[in-house]
């Protein structure tokens, strides 16, 4: 009798950014304590992992991203126009300080001049796309972190399941922008599949 082989796993991190941390200009409470807990994990389990991809957004120092930003003189609505956040040309973008990126395989930045929450959205440094990515590593199973839970983590999670991967939302390790949506994401993304 033969055993069917390990699945082949992915860690992804996604948008653990300075400007969706504390202290950010979209910050959500405990994102500063997922970054920590992400490296934490990452100590231990980097070499379990055949991918280990990290998102950022990444949006442009003028106009409004495609309508992601609110407009001059307007209002966010906080549903789909936001505050002015992780420009490429600003430290908003960077990582996280708590944050460490040294087993990162694959950076991936989206949001490029348009509205992005999924990090399927989104290209490695030469342009390949996530799901090709973890494609050509043979990865089936994705271990899921990062924030926020409620818009881009729940975006990346669903999009991962329709991609046909399996996903894992590692406890402790995503934060969201309110208890109530993030409750209801989580409720979402079970219902698509995710193991939460």
């Amino acid at each position: 009798m033969t055993t069917a082989p390990a699945p082949t796993r992915a860690l992804l991190i996604v948008d653990v950014q300075n400007d969706f941390v504390e202290g950010g200009s979209l910050g959500v409470a405990g994102g500063n304590d997922v970054a920590a807990r992400i490296s934490e994990h990452l100590a231990r389990h980097a070499g379990e992992y055949a991918v280990i991809a990290a998102s950022r957004d990444w949006h442009d120092p003028h106009g409004t991203n495609g309508g992601h930003f609110h407009e001059p003189g307007a209002e966010p609505d906080f549903v789909t126009t936001w505050p002015v956040h992780c420009v490429a040309t600003e430290a908003g973008s960077d990582y996280a300080p708590g944050l460490v990126t040294d087993a990162v395989t694959h950076h991936v930045r989206k949001g490029m001049g348009e509205p992005a929450y999924s990090a399927f959205e989104g290209v490695t440094d030469d342009g390949a796309t996530l799901a090709d990515v973890l494609r050509a590593a043979g990865v089936t199973e994705i271990d899921l972190t990062g924030i926020a839970t409620d818009y881009c983590v729940r975006a990346t999670a669903l999009d991962a399941r329709r991609e046909g991967f399996g996903v894992r939302l590692l406890d402790g390790m995503h934060a969201g922008v309110a208890p109530e949506s993030s409750a209801a994401a989580v409720r979402e993304m079970t219902e698509a599949g995710v193991r939460a």
